[in-house]
């Protein structure tokens, strides 16, 4: 019980405002701005830029490129359309791929 007790008595003074602390305000949405920035350059922009990367290398494959998939079959491009690749995995084994399940291109054959 003295646990709860202990929380309910920090609780309530972080509860509590003095009447000349009227820049408190300011200052909490000024430090939940400096978060957000940290945020956004930490973790959004790197992602975002990852995606463009990525992207842009979905968009450069061609024809005799070697690849490997989101599902770690490697492959060689036969064929490329809009939104799919189709891969030769063997020997006259032939399947067709979303774009989007690219992950690498290794090299050209």
């Amino acid at each position: 019980m003295s646990q709860f007790q202990g929380l309910i008595s920090v609780t309530g003074l972080l509860a509590q405002t003095s009447p000349r602390a009227g820049g408190s305000n300011y200052l909490g949405l000024i430090s939940i701005l400096f978060i957000f920035v940290i945020f956004y350059f930490l973790l959004i922009r790197p992602q975002q830029k990852r995606q463009k990367q990525h992207h842009k290398m979905i968009e450069s494959v061609t024809k005799g490129d070697r690849v490997l998939t989101s599902g770690g079959m490697y492959g060689v491009v036969i064929g490329v359309d809009d939104d799919k690749v189709v891969l030769r995995i063997a020997e006259n084994v032939k399947a067709e791929f979303a774009k989007s399940a690219i992950a690498h291109i290794v090299g050209k054959e």
